[in-house]
């Protein structure tokens, strides 16, 4: 198996494939293939625990779904192809027994079979643009490699044995397991993204490695809402300011 991410800003994750090999990923991750690359279902990711009932239910509870989806190369070598959803990085991981990582909720897209994907935690804030679905982290454990997708710019830091860095919950994108995690909230501040219930904060607290994301889908979507968030009588009366200043150019 051979793996190489292409591109820059919005890059591409191949993986060429010897017959009989095989990378497993959530469901809808496929950009695309070669014709002898057969795709199908699974519960069973091939990991140790892939293929527990307690862990397909989580999965599914979480909304993460539960089937994962398996490719593999018959008869010749394939190609399977990986792109990233917004601009960022694909970095690999390698994940052992006694060292799995937590991974935010869209950043796992593909893995060796020894990958066991299962939800490691799904904290709700009310309102803002997070919704039901809330804070969720992946666990990725297991025996393998795991590619994991990182929005915007990627910062790593090594935190000693008890070092804790404060983090907003979307700029979160992977850590160590051994890092511990709280969640903490600073009452009194009203948060944008997250609603009126507070300022959250994910406590991160060493010894372990983080990687930080600069680009947190929530706040891209908050950015890009004042433009895609107009009723049809602002955009007429919009468009009938434009026309009116055509039309007088125009006369003029």
């Amino acid at each position: 198996m051979q793996a190489e991410v292409k591109g820059s800003t919005m890059p591409v994750l191949e993986i060429q494939l010897a017959p009989g090999e095989q990378v497993v990923s959530a469901h809808g991750e496929l950009s695309w293939m070669t014709a002898n690359i057969q795709m199908s279902q699974t519960t069973n990711s091939g990991g140790p625990r892939g293929g527990g009932l307690l862990g397909t239910l989580k999965r599914a509870v979480s909304g993460g779904g539960i089937f994962l989806t398996r490719y593999q190369a018959h008869g010749s070598a394939g190609l399977v192809a990986f792109a990233a959803k917004v601009p960022g990085h694909i970095v690999p991981v390698d994940v052992a027994p006694g060292r799995a990582v937590l991974v935010h909720r869209h950043g796992w897209v593909c893995g060796t079979p020894g990958i066991t994907p299962t939800i490691a935690l799904q904290q709700s804030f009310r309102g803002g643009l997070w919704g039901g679905d809330g804070f969720v982290l992946q666990r990725l454990e297991g025996q393998g490699r795991a590619w994991i997708e990182l929005s915007g710019e990627l910062t790593q830091y090594t935190l000693g044995a008890g070092q804790t860095m404060l983090v907003h919950p979307g700029h979160v994108g992977m850590f160590d397991e051994s890092v511990q995690f709280t969640i903490t909230t600073v009452p009194g501040i009203a948060n944008k993204i997250f609603g009126g219930d507070g300022y959250h904060l994910v406590a991160l607290t060493g010894p372990g490695q983080i990687w930080l994301q600069s680009m947190p889908l929530p706040n891209l979507a908050h950015a890009l809402e004042p433009y895609l968030a107009r009723d049809g009588a602002t955009a007429a009366a919009e468009g009938a300011g434009l026309g009116g200043i055509v039309g007088g150019i125009m006369r003029g």
